[in-house]
């Protein structure tokens, strides 16, 4: 190569280097044009989320709530067996008190559980059995266990509080015919739960949870269906409840009859004593 076409080889080249620079330069303000946007967009969908599941919790709150529940107990063979319980609650979510008592059969009858919900801790929980005169403190470690063959845990049990969790948005569902956002909650660290993440589906017409999907990492363990969406006390409420174990393959549906809100009720009612007497 000769020295003029060397000089102009060098000369291309520092042109495109200056060129390039100067993309670079204009690219920059851009670039973090739109990483702040997805960092923003990213915090909107979360805020999002988190105020759906808040709106949902807020118009599903009540001073009181009290019903008697049917439970269909359906094994993988499909047998079936019936049981009973006469549930009362005071207060909502992260700061209520609920006494849950069978009613039938007549093995578990006098059977009862009450759960103590705080806002900024796990909740307190003890199990009364008739045949043995005594409660019993139920452990964090043991909540992931059947409540007395049904195929709820001890934890589902519990209500859900909005500020014990994260959330994001993970798109549009359809559940029984409805519209739905889907949300992926996951617990704080503050939170103890058998479940690493679940996945609500929230109806957009009136914010009742139309389904729950909880998880252990990728495995599915519980699904919970909510329908029979009735407005009682001027409160949307499912009167049907279909919990489905997927490890046992088997399923446990809940209905609601007498089903009644902002009854009157006393803190005293909602105490180890009122737990051993059967109030």
């Amino acid at each position: 190569m000769n020295k003029s076409h060397l000089r102009k080889s060098r000369k291309t080249e520092r042109g495109a280097k200056r060129l390039l620079s100067g993309l670079a330069v204009l690219a920059a303000p851009f670039v973090l044009v739109v990483g702040a946007w997805m960092l923003l967009a990213g915090a909107a969908f979360a805020e999002d989320a988190r105020q759906i599941v808040t709106e949902s919790e807020n118009r599903s709150r009540a001073k009181s709530q009290q019903y008697e529940g049917t439970l269909e107990v359906v094994g993988s063979s499909n047998k079936a067996s019936l049981k009973r319980w006469v549930y009362r609650r005071i207060g909502s979510f992260g700061d209520s008190k609920t006494i849950l008592r069978f009613t039938a059969p007549e093995e578990v009858k006098g059977l009862a559980l009450l759960i103590v919900t705080h806002p900024d801790r796990a909740s307190d929980q003890w199990m009364w059995t008739p045949a043995i005169g005594r409660e019993r403190r139920i452990a964090l470690q043991d909540r992931s266990t059947r409540f007395f063959g049904t195929d709820f845990s001890f934890e589902d049990l519990e209500e859900r509080d909005v500020d014990q969790f994260d959330y994001k948005l993970l798109g549009d569902d359809t559940v029984d015919g409805a519209a739905c956002w889907k949300i992926q909650s996951k617990p704080k660290e503050s939170k103890s739960s058998q479940y690493t993440s679940s996945v609500i589906s929230i109806r957009k017409d009136n914010y009742v949870a139309a389904q729950i999907e909880n998880y252990n990492q990728d495995k599915l363990i519980r699904r919970v269906h909510y329908s029979d969406i009735q407005k009682v006390d001027n409160i949307w409420t499912p009167r049907t409840v279909e919990i489905y174990d997927a490890g046992r393959e088997s399923r446990t549906i809940l209905k609601l009859d007498k089903l009644e809100y902002n009854a009157p009720m006393k803190d005293e009612d909602f105490t180890l004593e009122a737990l051993r007497r059967g109030n």
